[in-house]
């Protein structure tokens, strides 16, 4: 085995967004391309020889091949381990577990996400830190200047390791541990759970579950926690084979695209309770019989019943949420005298939070929820968490929430998705929008008066570090919002999404359509946004 040294140039389109790089397929296999951006983040770390290094992605198609390339990279810049899982699987908070148990250096996952999969699907590569999470904006900018100026790379001449046996191998200097991708992971979550309560309320007859791993990452992990652990019937897993095209579908978990477990749940003699996970495991969308939970609402009614789950009994530290979701679990911390902190959209941005002490629980509107118990977001903790609580409280899905809504309000909330916009329209639809701020305070938008207009900007609380143009704002004197951002997860064109949130105390009016409650801000967005017109739209292509 030897050490070869490539020589390369820059690519310029290699900047990580909110979770790492994202490209489709057929640019990752360019040559030197997905060589050059794993040298960048290896030259912008220091001390990494004879650290270790975790490993692993979400299955999807291209992600046996590139941790070949990793491991025999990652030998020949000096690594004196490399965890890898089993198959080349590991789920995100997976990952993240593992990185954190074995006081890993960091660790790279290959995924992305919810978006699809195949030969001209979606592929990405991220780094975590040693903390577990996403590496924050002072790595993630390193890396990118790195891949700018980059020449040449390094490599092992070395045979494939054999990534389906359980064993240990040797690249160059480097020992490789194939290792089971769910031990860990299974471990954590029983610390943090009452498995036996879950056990007797799941398999006591009167209580049916379906999980929907949607073909991706969380298969081997659902079957293993909640068939194998858990005793519930076999087949309460459905699609729980992870696919390297996630069977030709979207592993998104929403309504439009878990329609496998839509359709159980809202058909007849449906199960008690559903839940669907994405690509890489880190989100989740909860179901009861014919009732949907926003993610929004999961969060807050987590964290006012996060006390009858053992893991949690000592109460929390403070509740954290993006900015877009709905000031619900606000509601929440103010009634249990904690501090709720409102941060920009990405995960890397809870890291210092919770590292610090200030949050134990912290959640996304874009199905993405999690804890101090690992850096990521977890869809499976956020199902365990769930059924913990309904196995204390006895309550179905739907009366946990409309209690929770007797108790603290309904803030009414609905995300709409327009995907692949072209970048030039919905860039020009957001600095028009910009350009209006100014003007907005105090104008009277149909029956709502305008009470602030922002582009928002966060300052991190413990790192003093200022995030700016996170999404503009604009806020109602009756405590309303509409929210307009870019995401950047898609590969294709833009992503723009708007949030719609309005506050309703009455609990006669708690059972509106969202879309019917939200109906005059969704027409206020369209007029001040001019979405329509600058988009050529005239629907979103997701609701949630």
């Amino acid at each position: 085995m030897t050490v070869q040294t490539v020589r390369t140039q820059p690519f310029s389109d290699q900047k990580p967004g909110t979770s790492g790089l994202r490209k489709q397929v057929p640019t990752f296999q360019k040559p030197h391309y997905l060589e050059n951006f794993i040298q960048s983040i290896f030259d912008s770390l220091e001390g990494y020889q004879g650290q270790t290094l975790v490993v692993g992605g979400d299955g999807r198609y291209y992600n046996r091949q590139a941790i070949q390339t990793i491991l025999k990279m990652a030998a020949a810049n000096g690594f004196g381990r490399v965890l890898v899982g089993q198959g080349g699987i590991l789920s995100t908070p997976a990952a993240s577990c593992v990185i954190r148990k074995h006081q890993a250096l960091g660790g790279i996952i290959l995924s992305a996400s919810h978006n699809p999969g195949g030969p001209q699907g979606d592929f990405g590569v991220k780094y975590n830190t040693g903390n577990g999470g996403p590496a924050p904006e002072k790595v993630t900018d390193a890396i990118f200047q790195r891949s700018q100026v980059i020449d040449e790379y390094k490599i092992l001449d070395a045979s494939d390791v054999d990534l389906d046996r359980i064993a240990t191998y040797t690249l160059g200097n480097t020992r490789v541990e194939v290792i089971d991708a769910v031990t860990d992971y299974a471990a954590l979550m029983e610390a943090l759970f009452d498995f036996d309560q879950i056990q007797q309320f799941i398999t006591s007859g009167n209580f049916r579950l379906c999980i929907d791993s949607l073909h991706a990452v969380t298969g081997p992990y659902a079957k293993a926690i909640f068939e194998r652990r858990l005793n519930a019937p076999a087949g309460t897993v459905q699609n729980g084979e992870p696919l390297e095209d996630f069977g030709g579908g979207h592993p998104d978990p929403n309504l439009v695209y878990a329609k496998d477990l839509v359709k159980v749940m809202f058909g007849e003699n449906a199960p008690d309770f559903g839940a669907a996970s994405d690509g890489d495991g880190d989100r989740n969308m909860i179901l009861g019989r014919n009732f949907f939970v926003t993610p929004s609402d999961s969060l807050a009614v987590l964290a006012a019943n996060a006390t009858l789950v053992p893991g949690y009994r000592e109460g929390l530290a403070g509740i954290a949420r993006s900015m877009p979701t709905s000031q619900a679990p606000d509601r929440v911390a103010a009634k249990l005298g904690i501090d709720c902190y409102e941060t920009p959209t990405g995960w890397k941005f809870f890291g210092n939070l919770l590292d610090a002490g200030k949050a134990t629980l912290c959640g996304e509107e874009s199905f993405g929820t999690g804890s101090n118990h690992v850096r990521e977001k977890d869809g499976l903790w956020a199902v365990l968490f769930w059924l913990n609580i309904l196995a204390v409280r006895k309550q179905s899905v739907e009366e946990i929430v409309k209690d929770h809504w007797a108790t603290y309000g309904r803030n009414i909330y609905s995300r709409h998705d327009y995907e692949e916009v072209a970048s030039d329209r919905a860039n020009d639809l957001m600095d028009t929008l910009r350009g209006k701020l100014s003007s907005l305070p105090g104008q009277t938008l149909g029956r709502y008066t305008v009470d602030y207009a922002d582009d928002f900007s966060y300052t991190d609380p413990v790192d003093g570090s200022v995030s700016s143009k996170q999404g503009v704002r604009i806020g109602f004197t009756d405590g309303s919002r509409i929210v307009f951002r870019l995401s950047g997860t898609g590969t294709q064109g833009a992503t723009l999404r708007l949030y719609l949130e309005s506050y309703e105390a009455d609990p006669a009016k708690h059972d509106q359509d969202p879309q019917d409650a939200l109906g005059d801000l969704i027409q206020i967005a369209d007029e001040v946004a001019q979405i329509q017109a600058k988009t050529g739209r005239d629907r979103p292509t997701v609701i949630t």
